[in-house]
């Protein structure tokens, strides 16, 4: 049965999905992650309906200021005025009337109606239903005028905050950063890893189920799925023959490039890829993460893949139950510049206070962690975060005070020298099409 003919539990007339976004949406303003409000939200809702609410919100939420200007010249007083949750029920309605050909205008103004209403009463439900019959009567003449000001054009037309922007311009210019806002905009590929199976064999047996491969330039044993592939119901999947891992995530574990052997500490693991891909050199990894839940996800991974040489681990990076590891990687809480491709509400939810509160944590774990190292061995600091000041220079102030550490680069072949930045691990997504990581191999004195 189509999503549009659903009857909601709510009663009828508001389809599952619609409902569903619309929760979605109330529970990131109450500060939960989109991941987790999808699983929470639409997970019980058919493969079909999953796929079209994800479309929905991640398009949403992609498009955001420019569907705020659209609404801006339509809501009388503007949307400030408006209560927050009907400014969303805006959203929802405005993006599929203009960017799902799939939704009939009907459908996408209905729809959106009585949901407004439900949720509103019918003062709200009016109103939604004047603005956005209007946007449908104007649809040909709707691009709202670009704004004079660079950098405002550039946050309107690929929805990112101004200030996020202006930071990048002034790091790498006008084109790139263009580049990456383009690179935010798209849809995040899958890409996977074989596990127990070598990459010809992994890749014939997803050809063999009818999934469209591609090759990744920047890891070449990495596999690209094409669009629409239900992994879950891979039967490599279910046999734990792969997992799911972005090229940058792969690159900081290859860069780190741990001793054949060696006892290996990952402190902050969850949700556990590069644990695994360490796993493949190391002899033991301890894959350690404050969240229970989130260990626990990780131990369901690992089974998934019938991972032996890892110990799971619920602790505190900066206070980890572990001492004289040969190698510890901290993949430390960052504010995911490198991830908005994949978490669209991330560039919402990021403020420019994030850039004191989240470094302050960040050299917390990394002084903690350096003295898990044992004299002689890795520490390995990498972030999925584009910035400096959580990177590089977290790097810098720890080797002022820290003379018994020294950046010592990976040896020659081990990662492409493109992702290579005068020793360091730099990973751009307006470069590589991937996400963004940054990392930094760290040898301790004997």
């Amino acid at each position: 049965m189509s999503h549009k003919m659903h009857a909601s539990s709510h009663g009828p007339g508001v389809t599952e999905s619609r409902t569903a976004a619309a929760m979605m949406l109330a529970d990131l303003r109450s500060g939960t992650l989109l991941d987790a409000a999808f699983d929470n939200r639409a997970g019980a809702l058919d493969p079909r309906d999953r796929r079209w609410v994800q479309e929905l919100v991640w398009g949403l939420l992609r498009q955001r200021n420019r569907l705020d200007a659209i609404l801006a010249e339509r809501v009388r007083g503007g949307i400030a005025k408006i209560d927050d949750d009907v400014t969303d029920l805006l959203r929802l309605g405005t993006y599929q009337l203009l960017s799902m050909g799939s939704v009939p205008p009907y459908a996408a103004i209905g729809q959106t109606v009585e949901l407004t209403k439900r949720r509103h009463g019918i003062g709200a439900s009016k109103l939604a239903n004047a603005v956005l019959r209007r946007i449908d009567r104007e649809r040909d003449t709707l691009e709202p005028p670009v704004p004079t000001d660079p950098l405002e054009a550039l946050a309107l037309r690929y929805s990112h905050p101004r200030w996020a922007i202006a930071r990048w311009v002034d790091r790498w210019g006008m084109a790139d950063t263009e580049r990456l806002l383009a690179t935010n905009n798209e849809p995040a590929s899958i890409t996977v890893r074989p596990y127990g199976i070598d990459r010809p064999a992994l890749d014939a047996m997803l050809v063999g189920a009818g999934v469209i491969t591609h090759d990744v330039p920047v890891c070449p044993e990495s596999i690209r799925l094409g669009t629409g592939v239900a992994l879950t119901e891979l039967s490599a999947f279910t046999q734990g023959l792969l997992f799911v891992q972005d090229p940058a995530a792969t690159l900081v574990a290859q860069y780190a490039h741990v001793p054949h052997g060696s006892v290996v500490a990952d402190l902050c693991a969850a949700p556990g890829g590069k644990a695994l891909e360490l796993a493949r050199r190391a002899k033991l990894v301890i894959a350690a993460d404050r969240s229970m839940a989130r260990v626990d996800r990780m131990v369901t991974g690992f089974g998934r893949v019938h991972a032996t040489n890892l110990v799971p681990l619920v602790c505190d990076a900066r206070d980890a139950a572990v001492a004289d590891a040969d190698v510890v990687l901290i993949d430390v809480p960052c504010t995911g510049t490198g991830t908005f491709r994949r978490h669209p509400d991330a560039r919402w939810r990021m403020r420019v206070s994030d850039f004191a509160v989240l470094p302050a944590l960040q050299r917390e774990i990394l002084l903690a962690a350096a003295d898990v190292v044992k004299p002689g061995g890795l520490l390995v600091y990498s972030t999925c975060s584009l910035e400096l000041e959580e990177n590089d220079d977290q790097v810098e102030s720890f080797l002022a005070t820290h003379r018994e550490f020294t950046l010592e680069p990976p040896p020659a072949g081990t990662v492409s020298p493109d992702v290579l930045d005068e020793g360091l691990l730099r990973v751009l997504p307006q470069q590589f099409g991937t996400d963004g990581a940054f990392a930094a191999r760290l040898r301790r004195a004997h």
